[in-house]
C-alpha cells in the first residue's frame, strides 16, 4: 500500500528544486527592474560606449537570505542541517568545506575575467588596497568591535575583525556586474574592485592567524604553551606567510600555466570537445582546491592566482566571452595607464561597497577551528581565556553577514527608487491640465486632449490612435523623461500673407497628421544617470 516518504533527502530535494523554478518564473523581472542580479545588455560607462557585456547570474543574495531563513528551522522547519549532519562538529566542518568551495570556484572565475597581465600591470594600486588601506580596515574594524562588545579580550576582537576585513567575491558580484555596473561604474573601476576582492580574501590569513598566533601563545600568559610573543610572531611569518601565502601564490602561478599550455596544446590538436572546454576553468578551481587543502596552504588565493595565469595571454577569456560570462575587453591594455580610481566619487563608491559574506563565513569557521586545538589534553572543555571567543565570533560575523548582504544588496534598488520617485511625483503634479498620459504606452509622445479625444505618436511618427485637429490646441507637448517638443514646422497654420501661406493638398495634410516630421530635440544637459542618449530617428 502507497506510503508517505517524507525523507530528509526527499524534502530537500523537493524544498529546493521548487524553490529554483518558482524563482526562475520571476528572475528576468528582478534582473531588469529591481537591479538583484546581472543581465545582457549594451553598456555605457558615464556616457562613454563600452563593448556588450554578458555576465552570469549572482546569487541573488537578500531573496536567497529570506528563503533560508523561511526554510530554517526557526520558521517553516523544511530544512533541518543539524539533523542531516548528527552533530555540531559535523555542520560546522560542512559548512567550511562548502565555502572554501564557493570561493575556490568563484576566485577562479575572478582571475579569468581580468585582463591580460593585469595583476603585472596594475600592482601599484592594488599594493596600496591591499597592504595599508587593508590593515587600517582590519585595525579600524577591531577597535570599533572592542569597543561596542562588552568583557571583549583585544585580541580576540583582533581575529573577529579580520574575519570580516576582507571582500567578498561572491557579493561584489552586484556592483561590478549587471545594468547598474555596465551604465555607471565605469570599466577600470570594475576591473579593480574584481581584482582586489579576489586577492585580499586569500590575504585575510595573515591578519588572522597573528591575532590566533598571539591568542595561542600570549592569552593564557604562557601557562598550557610556552614560547611568548616571540613563538607567535616567528609563526606568523615562517608558518603564515612562507608557507601558507607564499606557497599558495607560487603553487596557484605553475597550476595556472601548466593548465593554460596543455589546454592550448589540445584545443590546437582538437582533442577537446567543445563542452569539456568550456567547463575546465571549474574543474581547475576543483582541483586546486582539494590539492592546496591536502597540502596545508591557502587554496583561496591560489585559485585567484591561478585564475589570472591561466588567461594571461586573453586566450582562453576571449574565447569563452559568451559562455563564462567574461568581459569583453580586449582593448583594456591600451586604457591601464590610466588612473584606475579617479577622484573622491570612486573611493567613496569602493569604500562603501566592501559587502562581507562568503569569506567571512569561511574564515569564521577557520577561527573556530583553530580554537578548538587549544583545549587542554585535546579534551572538550577549552581552556579558560578562550572559553566564550567561540560565541562571540559567531554571533558578531554572522550578524554582520546578514546585515551586509541586506545593506549592499538593497542599496542600488533603493537608491533608484530614491532617485525617480521624487521625479515621478513632480512630473505628475507639474503635467499641464487637460494632458491625458495613455497607459502602456512607452516610448510615445503625450498628445493634449483636443474636443474629448487623445492621441499619441510613437517615436518613429506614428500614430497610435486617430489624431484629430491637432492644431487645436497650444499647450505644450511633452516626451517620457519630461524634455518638452518642439513647434513642428509641419504642423503650424498658414497665415494670410506669410511667405509659409501656401495653398495644401488635402492628401498631403491627411499624410501630414498621421505621419509628422518630428524635429530633432535640443540636446538635454540634465539627464538620468543610466539613461541611455539616443538621437531621434527622422522618417524619410
Amino acid at each position: 500500500m502507497p506510503t508517505l516518504e517524507i525523507t530528509n533527502f526527499n524534502l530537500v530535494v523537493s524544498v529546493l528544486g521548487g524553490w529554483v523554478s518558482l524563482f526562475g518564473l520571476v528572475s528576468y523581472l528582478l534582473k531588469e527592474n529591481f537591479y538583484l542580479s546581472e543581465a545582457r545588455e549594451s553598456p555605457q560607462t558615464f556616457g562613454r560606449a563600452a563593448p556588450i557585456t554578458d555576465t552570469d547570474p549572482d546569487s541573488f543574495q537578500v531573496i536567497s537570505l529570506l528563503a533560508g531563513v523561511t526554510f530554517s528551522p526557526h520558521a517553516l522547519n523544511w530544512v533541518r542541517p543539524l539533523e542531516y549532519a548528527g552533530s555540531q562538529i559535523n555542520l560546522d566542518a560542512v559548512t567550511l568545506y562548502f565555502t572554501r568551495l564557493v570561493l575556490g570556484v568563484q576566485l577562479v572565475l575572478s582571475g579569468i575575467q581580468l585582463p591580460s597581465r593585469y595583476l603585472k600591470k596594475e600592482w601599484k594600486p592594488l599594493a596600496l588596497l591591499l597592504g595599508p588601506i587593508m590593515t587600517a580596515m582590519w585595525l579600524t574594524t577591531s577597535l570599533l568591535v572592542w569597543a561596542l562588545v562588552p568583557h571583549l579580550h583585544f585580541l580576540h576582537a583582533l581575529a573577529i575583525g579580520a574575519c570580516v576585513t576582507p571582500t567578498d567575491p561572491v557579493l561584489s558580484n552586484v556592483i561590478v556586474k549587471g545594468k547598474f555596473a555596465d551604465n555607471n561604474v565605469p570599466k577600470n573601476l570594475q576591473k579593480i574592485i574584481i581584482a582586489e576582492s579576489g586577492a585580499n580574501d586569500g590575504l585575510g590569513y595573515p591578519f588572522l592567524f597573528l591575532a590566533l598566533w598571539l591568542i595561542k601563545y600570549v592569552g593564557d600568559g604562557g601557562h598550557m604553551f610556552s614560547g611568548g610573543g616571540g613563538l607567535a610572531i616567528g609563526l606568523w611569518f615562517g608558518e603564515t606567510w612562507g608557507y601558507t601565502v607564499i606557497l599558495s601564490v607560487i603553487y596557484g602561478a605553475v597550476v595556472g600555466w601548466l593548465a593554460k599550455e596543455l589546454l592550448h596544446y589540445c584545443e590546437d590538436r582538437k582533442f577537446v570537445d567543445r563542452e569539456s572546454f568550456l567547463v575546465f576553468a571549474i574543474s581547475l578551481a576543483l582541483f586546486i582546491t582539494g590539492t592546496c587543502g591536502l597540502i596545508g596552504s591557502d587554496d583561496i588565493l591560489s585559485c585567484f592566482i591561478a585564475g589570472n595565469v591561466f588567461t594571461w595571454d586573453d586566450w582562453f577569456r576571449l574565447e569563452t566571452l559568451d559562455e563564462l560570462a567574461a568581459t569583453d575587453d580586449r582593448h583594456a591594455s591600451q586604457r591601464l595607464d590610466l588612473h584606475v580610481i579617479e577622484g573622491i566619487r570612486h573611493a567613496i563608491f569602493m569604500g562603501f561597497f566592501g559587502p562581507i559574506g562568503c569569506s567571512a563565513i569561511f574564515y569564521l569557521y577557520v577561527t573556530n577551528e583553530f580554537i578548538d586545538t587549544l583545549n587542554p589534553d585535546g579534551g572538550d572543555e577549552p581552556r579558560s581565556d578562550v572559553a566564550n571567543i567561540k560565541e562571540a565570533v559567531s554571533v558578531i560575523v554572522w550578524f554582520m553577514v546578514v546585515v551586509s548582504v541586506v545593506v549592499h544588496g538593497l542599496s542600488i534598488p533603493l537608491g533608484k527608487l530614491g532617485f525617480y520617485l521624487p521625479r515621478t511625483f513632480s512630473r505628475t503634479a507639474t503635467t499641464p491640465e487637460g494632458t491625458e498620459r495613455l497607459p502602456f504606452q512607452t516610448g510615445s509622445l503625450i498628445i493634449p486632449r483636443v474636443s474629448g479625444h487623445a492621441s499619441s505618436v510613437d517615436i518613429g511618427g506614428n500614430a497610435n490612435t486617430p489624431n484629430r485637429s491637432r492644431s487645436a490646441s497650444t499647450r505644450p507637448v511633452y516626451r517620457i523623461g519630461g524634455s518638452v517638443v518642439p513647434p513642428q514646422e509641419s504642423a503650424e497654420p498658414s497665415r494670410p500673407g506669410s511667405s509659409r501661406s501656401v495653398q495644401a493638398d488635402p492628401s498631403q495634410e491627411r499624410s501630414a497628421l498621421v505621419r509628422p516630421q518630428p524635429a530633432a530635440p535640443p540636446p538635454r544637459t540634465i539627464r538620468f544617470p543610466d539613461e541611455v542618449a539616443e538621437p531621434v530617428q527622422q522618417d524619410p
